[in-house]
């Protein structure tokens, strides 16, 4: 059975597992990847919920409309006769190398439970919440070179000045970034999520996703944000420092305060889902269709 939920994660991930094995292995190795992948995040969805409705049900398709939540959560919708639209057809992405997929999926779940989350429930048991949030600020902060050139590169104009007013706001008042000063700043007008990267610019422009990709420490991708991950690897201040297992380093830790601060969004999605491999393939496809029409 197909079962299907409507990530960020984000978190590129921004896929918590692929965000997760990465973790651990920046912690451990000093190996690089690019910095965008998104986190996947799963709705907490009380226990009678879950046994009242089968799992294909909960995780079909949501059409055009919102599938995650300003907060990274699952909107779980009703009803079995759901309009199918252009976010199934993305969800619908080519996956011909489903076996080797698959064989990296498992390789990245393993080792998520057996050493990601146990390292980071020791680090946000040593750690209390605030301080991890000032640090995700920071680092969100920091990765403003790419939120930026992406949307300039999509000729988002007024989202790029607000995010510049953001990170100059940030730096400035907030010590370098640690606080989200603007958080309660409205622009003068709407505009669209600011919270792009090059893959998604890609996408943009046209480019469609290719076929689906799962890397072993990234997790979830396509041929288009596998581009992506390249360019924005180089726009990513802490590929700069140096020595190169010093900026390897800080990745890491960047990825582990982040999956401290989600434990327990992945475990909700496999077992809410009868396949995790196809569940998590489809949150991410969504997800970043998503992303890029916002």
């Amino acid at each position: 059975m197909d079962a299907r939920m409507g990530i960020s994660t984000r978190l590129s991930l921004t896929h918590l597992v692929g965000a997760a094995a990465l973790t651990l292995f920046f912690a451990s190795s000093g190996l690089a990847a690019a910095d965008t992948a998104p986190v996947l995040a799963a709705a907490e969805t009380p226990a009678a919920v879950v046994a009242a409705k089968p799992a294909d049900s909960m995780l079909l398709a949501y059409g055009d409309d919102d599938i995650w939540d300003e907060n990274g959560q699952i909107i779980k919708r009703g009803g079995a006769a759901q309009h199918m639209s252009m976010a199934d057809e993305v969800a619908a992405t080519p996956d011909p190398l489903e076996g080797w997929n698959r064989m990296w999926f498992t390789f990245n779940d393993k080792l998520y439970f057996w050493a990601l989350k146990p390292v980071a429930q020791g680090y946000s048991y040593v750690v209390p919440e605030r301080p991890r949030l000032w640090v995700h600020n920071f680092f969100h902060n920091l990765m403003y070179p790419v939120r930026f050139t992406s949307l300039m590169l999509q000729a988002k104009f007024d989202a790029a000045a607000v995010e510049t007013s953001r990170f100059i706001g940030n730096t400035a008042f907030g010590l370098g970034g640690f606080a989200d000063m603007t958080s309660d700043c409205k622009p003068y007008k709407p505009i669209g999520s600011t919270e792009q990267d090059l893959g998604l610019t890609f996408g943009y422009w046209g480019a469609g996703n290719g076929f689906y990709l799962v890397w072993p420490f990234i997790g979830p991708s396509t041929g288009r944000d596998s581009l992506g991950y390249v360019g924005d690897y180089f726009l990513t201040p802490t590929s700069y420092v140096n020595p190169w297992y010093w900026s390897m380093a800080t990745k890491g830790y960047d990825k582990v305060n982040e999956v401290s601060m989600r434990i327990g969004d992945y475990e909700t999605l496999k077992d809410a889902s009868l396949d995790p491999y196809e569940a998590v393939r489809d949150a991410y496809l969504r997800l970043r269709f998503k992303k890029m029409n916002d």
